[in-house]
């Protein structure tokens, strides 16, 4: 009686949790038939871009940024040292666009945010006043930057972000990653700010004047927080009484060769920082956005075959809702052979949250690293291992 009880309860919360993706679906659906905003000035503008290790299809996703449409920009990449694999890339992209990329090799480490520490050099060394702080495996349309412009002519935004899509994978792992970035975290940083009015920004995408930026301080003031997306988000709010803006087309993230145990490490550390950045109690609530995870503790505590219908039934919904988000995302659907995978996606995710759940600890390029609140950082002690290991270099056309 107690196991048919615990069972009816998870299935219950199961249930809740199939609503809210529902929500978050509807909610992507409603921001991306939005008209985009027109642009009426074209202000300079510098795309930083910090590279560590030569990323899937790196030199493809930097052709991108090469052929905008827009008349007055710059690239400028930057590098920790020559031993890094992006070091030979990065040349190789200033030498098809001169006119265009600069290669800048990273100067000192202020913090312990290794991305931080890159863009405190590339901002540096950026010529334009609105600096666009783009990651690596990106790719995005042409009209990218006349997004941007457009939101920057309104004065009372302080910032400007972009939705993922996750496209291009080729093993499992990148599936999971490209499935859950367009599935999950953007429909979920959608609905939070169209619906419950609270921003996520994600530092694929980032565009912010200079002068607001340094009215928080510069990246300097950034350094020694593992989620610097989340917080400048935060502070433009916060400090600034700025808001941030969410285009309504997404820029493409590229995974194809990451593998399963690479894509639990990222999502275990990014638990970790959802955890310090939202607190206990909300990250405790975030596990109801999972139900396929709820169903399967319902089936486990009370196995048989009305259960196990019901759990095929949820995962059915949720696999449903998952295919449905990504196809309006990446305009293209989830191939056959991923269909089945899609529940072991989000045990995976559950994994990845119950490590956050108890963990304050996390490895970022080979550093290990305590996660204090608000995600300021602090070093830990002893040996430290990589758990995000790089992908071997492509040869990319240009």
């Amino acid at each position: 009686m107690v196991k048919q009880l615990l069972a009816l309860v998870f299935f219950a919360l199961s249930a809740v949790g199939l609503i809210l993706a529902a929500v978050q679906h509807f909610a992507l659906r409603s921001h991306l038939k939005r008209a985009a905003a027109q642009v009426q000035q074209r202000p300079g503008m510098s795309i930083l871009k910090p590279l560590c290790g030569a990323d899937d299809h790196l030199l493809t996703n930097l052709s991108t940024f090469a052929h905008l449409e827009y008349p007055n920009y710059e690239i400028v990449l930057g590098v920790r040292d020559k031993r890094d694999a992006a070091w030979a890339i990065a040349l190789q992209a200033r030498a098809l666009w001169p006119e265009l990329v600069r290669v800048v090799l990273q100067r000192g480490a202020p913090g312990l945010n290794p991305k931080v520490n890159q863009l405190i050099t590339l901002a540096a060394a950026a010529r334009h006043d609105v600096l666009v702080v783009s990651d690596s495996n990106v790719l995005v349309p042409p009209d990218y930057l006349d997004q941007i412009a457009a939101h920057l002519e309104d004065s009372s935004v302080g910032l400007v972000t972009h939705p993922l899509a996750g496209i291009g994978e080729q093993r499992v792992g990148a599936f999971f990653d490209n499935a859950y970035l367009s599935a999950g975290i953007t429909p979920g940083v959608i609905a939070a700010k169209n619906i419950g009015g609270t921003d996520f920004v994600v530092a694929k995408s980032l565009a912010i004047r200079r002068a607001d930026l340094e009215g928080l301080g510069g990246f300097d003031a950034l350094k020694d927080v593992l989620a610097e997306d989340f917080v400048i988000g935060r502070l433009v709010s916060q400090k600034l009484g700025k808001r941030v803006a969410l285009a309504h087309r997404p820029v493409l993230n590229v995974s194809s060769f990451r593998s399963v145990s690479a894509f639990v490490a990222r999502y275990a550390r990014w638990s970790v920082l959802q955890r310090k950045a939202v607190g206990p109690a909300v990250y405790a609530t975030e596990l109801l956005l999972n139900p396929v995870v709820l169903a399967s503790v319902a089936l486990a505590a009370d196995v048989g075959w009305l259960a196990l219908s019901v759990w095929i039934i949820c995962c059915s919904v949720k696999g449903a809702l998952d295919c449905a988000s990504a196809r309006i995302l990446r305009g293209s659907g989830i191939a056959l052979r991923y269909l089945p995978a899609l529940p072991v996606k989000d045990l995976l995710v559950g994994l990845a949250w119950s490590y956050g759940l108890v963990s304050d600890k996390v490895s970022w390029r080979g550093t290990r690293l305590r996660v204090l609140e608000g995600t300021r950082l602090a070093r830990v002690a002893g040996p430290s291992r990589q758990v995000e290991p790089a992908a071997p270099p492509l040869t990319d056309p240009g």
